[in-house]
């Protein structure tokens, strides 16, 4: 049974600390002067946010029974490290982005996970699958061609539950989990904006509905190289591992808690909704939300608490469900938001920050590919991605208004749009912290007794030596 104190504990602080920053006086929730902070933060003020990335690889090595019961203490550090000197040396400027990410990006980011976990966790398949190679492939296909319609966290938390249960009798299951991270999590997501974050919000900064579709054929060369080694790595440990004979027949496959794709849907057309319909915006303490994302944000909500109230409890216990995978991206993710502040505004003051090198020396399609998608194997890939389309609209449309330059950007220069896609969405793969569903499925995989490798050990071990080739023949291919 885990300690539930700490996490509680540590949840609290942070909220606390967080809830005191909205009673500071009206007058500092002015927004003037924000814009600048970029440009007069140095370099070193990414520390903290190197510190916690750094937390959550070196802790659970060096420190597990540590982290496992204080992670959110860690984070709540952090977080704290980040908030207080900000605060002291910008004031309502820094107030205005600690708000800005926590009303726009951060909660919106939790809702939104914690509906398709919710709602995911009470689709339960019964009946035996048998964690063949070729059935394994088989789920990860499906799970890559849905994660564009149903977003990738929807698909991962849809599927990891079976496609870990199939292969329950399986000894080496780290590298399954890996390649399920790889494809389902990240990969799939390509080909629409529902699929990820980034191009969800190209789609509200002009991006055609369809148009992601032009990176198809670069998640089809990703997807089938991953899909073919896949497949050859499972037939050698299959070989060395069969299922057991007893587990090879049982009950017929059925679905259970079918209602809940309804409420999957619910989430679908809620989030579409909020791309299409604009009805103004609002002010929440200072801070700009679109009254048809708030909408999205209430119908999620409502979604998750109907498949509560609909979907018997004993189903999600036979799947196996708990809420601590999504209490750990919470706590987690609040102090790497937090931390990230700094990087992501010295990354939107161009040429004017702190990285003016490295803003400046992109320039050729593969330089985007490359900084955008190593950018945000680390950070956030949604600000990422808008980051550095508007670097390109700058470059080559400056004056021209956002929604005809990305129409000029298209027609035009649309490999740049290419190259800026492709890398905010398959780069996310590189680490845990690349995409959210990584680190809920590595979380979920981990309650299931499968032993995944650290931090490092799964950059070192199956990104450097599987993905970047594929990335660098994604570059020779298509932006080279």
């Amino acid at each position: 049974m885990r300690n539930k104190k700490p996490l509680q504990l540590s949840a609290l602080c942070l909220y606390t600390f967080t809830f005191f920053l909205t009673l500071i006086p009206s007058p500092l929730w002015a927004s003037e002067g924000h814009k600048e902070l970029g440009a007069l933060l140095p370099i070193w003020s990414i520390i903290p946010f190197a510190g916690i990335l750094l937390s959550i690889a070196l802790f659970p090595l060096l420190a597990p029974h540590f982290w496992h019961h204080h992670f959110g203490k860690v984070s709540t550090f952090w977080g704290i490290v980040v908030a207080a000197p900000f605060l002291l040396a910008f004031k309502g400027a820094a107030l205005h982005e600690i708000l800005h990410i926590y009303i726009t990006d951060y909660t919106p980011f939790i809702i939104l996970l914690w509906s398709l976990y919710t709602v995911a966790g009470g689709i339960l398949l019964k009946g035996k699958l048998k964690g063949t190679p070729l059935v394994n492939t088989g789920m990860l296909a499906i799970g890559t061609a849905l994660a564009s319609w149903v977003g990738t966290t929807g698909a991962a938390m849809l599927l990891i539950r079976p496609f870990l249960r199939a292969n329950a009798s399986r000894k080496k299951k780290a590298y399954m989990v890996v390649f399920f991270i790889f494809l389902i999590c990240n990969i799939g997501g390509s080909l629409t904006p529902l699929g990820d974050p980034p191009l969800f919000l190209g789609f509200l900064h002009g991006v055609p509905f369809f148009w992601t579709f032009k990176i198809l054929p670069h998640m089809l060369l990703v997807a089938a190289i991953l899909l073919t080694l896949y497949f050859i790595l499972d037939t050698i440990n299959y070989k060395k591992d069969p299922i057991p004979q007893d587990e090879e027949e049982g009950e017929k496959l059925k679905i259970v808690g079918a209602i809940n794709f309804l409420f999957l849907l619910g989430i679908v057309i809620a989030v579409l909704f909020s791309g299409l319909v604009h009805l103004g915006e609002v002010r929440i303490l200072g801070i700009e939300r679109n009254i048809q994302s708030l909408i999205r944000d209430g119908a999620m909500i409502i979604m998750g608490l109907l498949s509560l109230k609909f979907t018997p409890w004993q189903i999600r216990e036979e799947n196996e469900f708990t809420w601590f995978p999504i209490q750990e991206v919470a706590i987690l993710f609040a102090g790497i938001f937090m931390t990230m502040i700094p990087a992501l505004a010295i990354l939107r003051a161009g040429e004017e920050g702190a990285a003016r090198a490295l803003i400046a020396s992109v320039k050729e399609p593969y330089h985007f590919f490359w900084i955008t998608g190593g950018l945000s194997s680390f950070l956030d890939n949604a600000p990422t991605y808008l980051t550095f389309l508007n670097t390109a609209l700058g470059r080559f449309f400056a004056g021209v208004p956002e929604k005809t330059a990305v129409a000029h950007l298209i027609a035009q220069k649309g490999i740049y749009l290419e190259a800026i896609s492709a890398g905010a969405v398959f780069m996310g793969a590189n680490t845990y912290i690349g995409n959210a569903p990584n680190f809920m499925v590595r979380s979920i995989a981990e309650e299931a007794g499968v032993e995944m490798p650290s931090f490092f050990g799964y950059i070192f071990k199956y990104s450097l030596v599987i993905l970047i080739p594929c990335f660098i023949l994604v570059t020779l291919i298509f932006f080279g």
